[in-house]
């Protein structure tokens, strides 16, 4: 999936609530176990680095590293949409 693919994703997902807007509370990596990525909905392939979080209402997200770079990008956005 392309970057702006990505990009208008996550802010679909922000929209219509599928993606927090805080931040989380508390961010770990490491190797996939097989998660399927909060972002774009896709498996995280074994020799993949997976980013976790939960947030403060204790959620628990998986992203791959670049989705959940811009998730944080996108959620930050001044003047955004959402």
């Amino acid at each position: 999936m392309d970057l702006e693919s990505i990009r208008l994703l996550i802010r679909d997902k922000l929209d219509d609530g599928r993606l927090p807007h805080d931040s989380v509370t508390k961010a770990w990596g490491g190797p996939s176990d097989g998660e399927v990525c909060s972002v774009c909905d896709t498996v995280l392939a074994v020799n993949q680095l997976v980013m976790e979080g939960t947030t403060r209402g204790r959620r628990q997200l998986q992203f791959h590293v670049r989705c959940f770079q811009i998730w944080e990008d996108e959620r930050r956005t001044p003047g955004a949409r959402y």
